[in-house]
């Protein structure tokens, strides 16, 4: 039995089954045969004649009826029909393009969901529409790892989030607003335009197109969680347990609700579990060892934090919880010495000043704390969600210039 994939595309030999991302595709039978025979002879014209003796076994048949069957695998495949080809005098060919390739490779490289996973991603997701415009996938790619590298901190959300809004409409106009594409614009809506009620509604269209989609259920815990919504959020993380148990961003948002509603043993049992299946994502690290730390455990809490910091290749943010960490086990001297290369590197990268406000309250610099978090809410922080939630702004809380930054981030979201 062999299984041969092209593009989104998955067909089974085996089982004459065509699908596209694990959902069927419903093709009659003898337009099976022709998709199997442009497959096998994938990149090469077939001619009328030989499309008979091998789709039909030689049963004779009008080129009318070719053309129909053709025409019809060509709508099954969407917007990826124009691969099959009819070339007056040679035959049909599927052809499709090396860009193919690209954003295969693409998309594993996002998988590390790293700075550098997401600039290998970003470059080939970029060749790949260079040489394919019309290729929705490698516009997909591209619309993800920009709202990617916003929200993880990668890159300063006032300069990644534009770049996102410009390839998402390129990826609609490419393949229509597909359930991913519909949800990466629900998760911008709320996290950097701070319309919740419309980004909740996006969701749920998504979920209504796409029920299998476990992303729209996790960014939903998210929204509710932040919204001050803790049971629903653990509602939705539950949901998305159900219909895609291995998603890896699923578990550290478990352990984030856990967190959030000060269930600290119950994060760190679902941390330990998130770090088994997904030992090399870096948010799992994180919220793993906030999980740790908010109960005491700080020794343990700063291995994971270093070797989150050494997987996501020094992220900023990872590195300042590393020295919050230390800070808190009085190592002051070490604390101390990354908060100065943090501000060394904010010459040439981007660094959070969400958790640099952290940090330096943390070694008892409390006014330039203050500033820190004034700058957040001046650079979109994609973390000022969190606020009335994190217990690591508990410290903040009573301050009035606290409160004058949840009061305009509350104003922000008021505007619908």
């Amino acid at each position: 039995m062999a299984v041969i994939t092209f593009g989104p595309f998955t067909f089974n030999t085996g089982t004459a089954r065509l699908s596209r991302d694990n959902v069927e595709i419903r093709l009659r039978p003898q337009g099976i045969q022709v998709l199997r025979v442009l497959l096998q002879h994938r990149g090469r014209s077939i001619g009328y004649e030989q499309m008979i003796a091998e789709a039909w076994q030689g049963t004779f048949v009008s080129r009318h009826t070719v053309d129909v069957t053709a025409g019809e695998v060509k709508k099954a495949l969407g917007e990826y029909g124009q691969w099959i080809v009819n070339r007056p005098k040679v035959g049909y060919s599927l052809d499709v393009p090396s860009s193919d390739e690209l954003v295969r490779k693409g998309w594993h490289f996002f998988s590390r969901r790293t700075k550098e996973g997401a600039e290998r991603a970003i470059g080939c997701f970029l060749e790949a529409a260079a040489q394919y415009p019309g290729d929705a996938k490698a516009l997909e790619g591209l619309s993800t790892c920009y709202i990617m590298q916003a929200t993880f901190g990668i890159r300063p959300p006032l300069e990644a989030y534009p770049q996102f809004l410009e390839a998402h409409e390129r990826a609609v106009a490419a393949g229509g607003l597909t359930p991913e594409l519909r949800c990466n614009r629900a998760h911008g809506l709320y996290m950097f335009e701070y319309r919740p009620r419309e980004a909740e509604a996006q969701f749920r269209q998504a979920l209504a197109d796409k029920p299998s989609c476990g992303t729209a259920y996790v960014r939903l815990a998210m929204l509710y969680a932040t919204l001050g919504n803790l049971d629903q959020a653990l509602a939705e993380v539950r949901q998305a347990y159900d219909v895609e148990p291995l998603l890896p961003t699923l578990p550290s948002t478990d352990v984030n609700v856990h967190v959030w509603r000060g269930e600290f043993d119950q994060a760190i049992a679902i941390g330990s579990s998130a770090i088994e299946l997904h030992p090399y994502l870096q948010i799992s690290r994180a919220n793993y060892a906030q999980a740790l730390e908010f109960s005491g455990r700080l020794t343990e809490a700063l291995v994971q934090y270093q070797l989150g910091s050494m997987m996501a290749g020094d992220l900023p943010w990872m590195r300042a919880l590393e020295g919050t960490c230390l800070a808190k086990l009085e190592r002051i001297q070490e604390a101390r010495a990354i908060l100065d290369e943090l501000e060394h590197r904010r010459g040439t990268e981007y660094c959070d000043a969400l958790f640099m406000a952290v940090l330096r309250n943390t070694l008892g610099e409390r006014e330039r704390a203050l500033k820190e978090l004034e700058r957040a809410f001046e650079e979109s922080s994609a973390f000022l969600h969190t606020l009335d939630v994190d217990p690591k702004m508990a410290p903040f809380r009573n301050d009035p210039r606290f409160t004058r930054v949840r009061t305009a981030l509350r104003a922000r979201w008021s505007r619908e």
